[in-house]
């Protein structure tokens, strides 16, 4: 059994700050009085402890007291993506079977049951008074995350209490904690990425600058005034980051602990220009199926292993299939407390681990001294006459062009290699796939090249702005069937 979170925390410091968002701030004290008033209302509701209940909210304080307020009644949350289109919705509620669906109003035309609840329907409830629990057990299924189906049909994952105290703990051990921490959140909270640094939050007693989306204006700001310590980017945002503080020439305060970069390689060109502007930039990996990160570089080793996710956190362990040799390639595995015990739905029955460890279906290797480099995803390999080509390693290349602002990489059907690289670009002016080539020409062995060149207005992303290549191959096929 492990404490309830917010209650616990709420013992220990009620009266330091939680929550900012906008002009308006909630103490720990505020803020769990709040959430049992919601609590609450579920139950006033009709809603049963130990029930499942679905979200779909943008990022807000009411979507984090809501969540709060389902865990303190003891509820399972499935997290909808708000970016999904409808039928993707539809299929995830569809899957997930819950109780009942809260919306915010303005999404409730999206749901296609009858099952559903706004939240703002929920706060003209009659709260009622409640019963929580001081205890939760470590098994106890906290939260369902879809992973973002990049490859296929996404699964509906099981986060437990273990799962995330696990992870929470194991980063703190990475990092470090101080009392005046703020972590500044413009990660969807439906994201594990996002979901995490709530939990963190409660955990270490941190407040949560809370955005509800990504502006890379005010988000400088943030970093350069030093109002915030702590922040979690993917490779998309670091890119935005840094050509806002190149354009004003500044550098971020120091102030600023740490920046987690998280959601696939990071080019390390983008690590160096990081580094240049005062940033404690860490690369990071993790993944839904790990309640956020199992690997992360240390602060000390930030310049040494540039381009490196970093070692296991300590509660973590990872391995590469079928090999025990540095610098060989594999597909990376993970053992721990954080790793899911299974999924929901359709796929309840596929197992997630395998001896007690989970094939991620990334490729990787560990170095000589047990530094994880994360490669590419096994899916989005190219193999072209027998060769391998790893997009993200060509994509990092072709990101080093002044112009070029974002670049994604796929393999399509070739007669003669069995598949081809091509590449798409998002630039600042034209540019021929005969310039590119020259340019790229030192850089990359020939294969590796792509063989063609798309400009586009913006690149295929998930709602964790992870790089769709999936969808790239699409665009390929239809242009080739017009």
């Amino acid at each position: 059994m492990y404490p309830n979170w917010l209650a616990q925390r709420v013992k220990m410091t009620p009266n330091r700050l939680a929550l900012t968002f906008e002009d308006k701030s909630w103490t720990f004290q505020q803020l769990f009085e709040e959430v049992m008033i919601t609590a609450g209302n579920l139950k006033t509701a009709g809603i049963d402890h130990g029930t499942r209940i679905a979200i779909l909210a943008p990022s807000h304080p009411q979507l984090i007291m809501t969540i709060h307020a389902c865990w303190q009644w003891g509820c399972e949350v499935v997290l909808l993506n708000e970016r999904l289109s409808d039928e993707e919705l539809a299929y995830q509620i569809s899957d997930a079977q819950p109780t009942l669906v809260l919306v915010k109003e303005s999404y409730k035309e999206r749901i296609g049951t009858n099952k559903v609840l706004t939240l703002e329907e929920l706060s003209k409830i009659i709260s009622v008074p409640i019963n929580i629990e001081d205890e939760w057990p470590l098994s106890r299924t906290m939260s369902i995350m879809y992973t973002s189906g990049t490859t296929g049909r996404p699964k509906g994952v099981r986060q437990t209490v273990l799962n995330h105290t696990t992870n929470a703990t194991a980063s703190a051990f990475n990092m470090g904690i101080q009392t005046d921490d703020v972590w500044l959140c413009t990660m969807p909270i439906f994201h594990i990425s996002g979901l995490s640094i709530l939990i963190r939050s409660v955990l270490y007693g941190m407040e949560v600058k809370l955005y509800s989306k990504f502006d890379v204006v005010r988000v400088v700001d943030d970093l350069v005034n030093g109002s915030v310590t702590r922040i979690s980017v993917v490779s998309v945002m670091l890119e935005r980051l840094l050509r806002e503080l190149d354009e004003r020439d500044v550098n971020v305060s120091p102030r600023l602990l740490t920046m987690l970069v998280g959601g696939g390689p990071v080019p390390s060109h983008y690590l160096e220009r990081a580094i240049a502007r005062g940033i404690p930039i860490l690369q990071t990996y993790g993944m839904t199926e790990t309640a956020s990160q199992t690997a992360t570089l240390a602060p000390e080793d930030a310049a040494r292993k540039l381009g490196s996710s970093g070692k296991p956190l300590y509660l973590s362990f990872i391995r590469i299939d079928q090999t025990n040799k540095p610098f060989e390639e594999g597909e990376i595995c993970i053992r721990g407390g954080h790793v899911t015990p299974g999924y929901i739905g359709q796929y309840e029955l596929t197992p997630s681990q395998d001896k007690g460890w989970l094939f991620t279906g990334d490729v990787g290797y560990l170095d000589d001294e047990g530094y994880l480099f994360v490669v590419d995803r096994r899916s989005d390999l190219i193999i072209s006459g027998g060769e391998n080509i790893y997009p993200a390693e060509v994509e990092s290349a072709i990101l080093q062009h002044p112009m070029i602002r974002e670049a994604g990489v796929c393999g399509v059907d070739d007669a003669t290699w069995g598949q081809v690289p091509v590449a798409f670009i998002v630039s600042d002016g034209e540019i021929s796939l005969e310039s590119l080539r020259e340019f790229l020409q030192s850089k990359l062995a020939s294969y590796k090249v792509p063989k063609k060149l798309y400009h586009v207005k913006a690149m295929p992303r998930n709602a964790s702005n992870k790089l769709l290549r999936r969808e790239l191959r699409e665009w390929v096929i239809s242009e080739s069937n017009e």
